[in-house]
């Protein structure tokens, strides 16, 4: 079982934190896959300097990647859902922080609910980053 630890990522959880992408991918069936499985790996490896990048679980079930000058979560993926991963992930990036904002897609109405939850609100749609299509929300937090 995973344990519920949040810990600085290392280069070492990279490609677990990559896996935990690929798999959310080809679990989700309104997603399209865009990027092959080692495109997404490389773009995990160019973040990883400038992001604030933390891991939960022993092995990585999960991943929270965070641009620490504006706030903005870029990535929040749990190996499953319900388990508190993704809940221990985004406590983690609220610490020290008097706001945070991210993207989700308009599709994905259970990121919507969970980020509800956890106190984020609708800041209304923005247009998708090409080469993507699928419309996105805004969501932001403030303490």
């Amino acid at each position: 079982m995973t344990e519920l630890q949040v810990r600085r990522a290392t280069e070492a959880d990279i490609p677990a934190c990559a896996a935990v992408v690929n798999g959310w991918i080809d679990a989700t069936e309104w997603f399209p896959r865009i990027y092959s499985p080692g495109v997404i790996e490389g773009f995990l490896r160019e973040a990883f300097s400038l992001r604030e990048i933390w891991v939960i679980g022993a092995p990585v079930e999960g991943y929270i990647s965070i641009d620490p000058e504006i706030g903005k979560v870029g990535a929040l993926y749990c190996a499953r859902s319900g388990a508190g991963l993704g809940k221990a992930l985004l406590d983690k990036a609220k610490e020290g922080r008097a706001r945070l904002f991210l993207h989700t897609h308009v599709t994905n109405l259970a990121a919507q609910r969970f980020y509800r939850r956890e106190g984020f609100r609708d800041a209304g749609e923005v247009d998708p980053e090409p080469p993507e299509t699928l419309r996105e929300l805004r969501m932001e937090w403030r303490r």
